[in-house]
């Protein structure tokens, strides 16, 4: 009876053992058999890549045959043009020596007539060079004192009609004078300017064309006392024309700018009126004309 009862117990410990050993040997055998299959994906992979690699270098070595034989090809063409360039080298070479062989004694003849022709040649060319330049330096005095002359005559013909110009203004200030009286004897009469207008901005014109002449023209000092009385004549009728041209230019002047050009020669930024298009004029001190002016400006 105790055999019975220790054999039940023995198989019952033995079944339970062998119970507890498969859960575990589950365990552990079901992440390796994963492990497996993902081994054997990857294998498969890798498998797939180098049959393509091995297909790329099965081309590429196709290639390389390919590009060797055109090599091959092609020292062979090169070994060929190379001889042939070499036989028709000496083929030149040779008839080239037998020209300069020709030549040298064609020269050895007429060497001497050669060199006596070609120092002629050099000589007469240096001679007509010589006498061309000549002649051009003197073309170009005379030409240049050809101008001068030219506009010598054009300026002293300008100081005249300017001349005969300021006598004619002269007769329009006593016009101007007349209508002053005139104004005194009638009171609240408003002054017409126009007439006054007219003779400063022919003054203007006047004063401007003088800045263009040279200095030692023929009756230029005269026609500058002329301008200088008609001035004054105007000032003694109440009519100022105010000095601008070579002021400096800034801002917030009266004037009106047409236009502005760089001079190099002025400082940075500085600013000049250079040419009065139409004068300022005042009357009894107060300004009834607007000048236009161009300026220079230094950069």
């Amino acid at each position: 009876m105790k055999k019975i009862t220790v054999a039940i117990l023995l198989f019952s410990s033995i079944g339970a053992f062998a119970q507890v050993t498969k859960e575990d040997l589950d365990k552990e055998i079901k992440p390796v058999a994963e492990k497996i299959k993902k081994l054997q994906s990857e294998n498969s992979k890798l498998k797939s890549e180098v049959g393509n690699l091995s297909s790329k270098l099965s081309s590429a070595n196709k290639r390389i045959d390919s590009l060797s034989n055109q090599t091959l090809a092609n020292s062979n063409a090169i070994n060929q043009t190379s001889q042939e360039l070499g036989l028709r080298i000496a083929t030149t070479e040779t008839t080239t020596n037998q020209k300069i062989t020709a030549v040298d004694e064609s020269l050895s003849k007429n060497s001497l007539y050669g060199i006596i022709g070609v120092l002629s040649a050099i000589l007469l060319s240096g001679l007509l060079y010589w006498l061309l330049s000549k002649r051009q330096q003197t073309d170009k005095t005379d030409f240049i004192e050809q101008l001068s002359k030219t506009k010598s005559s054009i300026e002293e013909g300008m100081v005249k009609e300017f001349g005969k110009q300021t006598e004619l203004m002269d007769a329009q200030l006593h016009l101007i004078e007349q209508q002053k009286m005139t104004l005194q004897a009638i009171p609240n009469t408003q002054p017409d300017h126009s007439l006054a207008l007219k003779v400063a901005s022919e003054i203007n014109l006047i004063e401007r064309n003088i800045n263009l002449m040279d200095a030692k023209t023929k009756g230029l000092k005269q026609l500058q006392a002329s301008v200088g009385k008609l001035k004054d004549n105007l000032s003694a009728n109440g009519y100022e024309m105010p000095e601008l041209l070579g002021k400096q230019f800034h801002e917030g002047m009266k004037v009106i700018v047409t236009s502005t050009i760089t001079d190099e020669n002025l400082e940075m930024d500085s600013e000049v009126i250079t040419k009065v298009l139409i004068p300022q004029v005042n009357f009894n001190d107060k300004m009834i004309q607007t000048a236009q002016i161009e300026t220079s400006k230094g950069y």
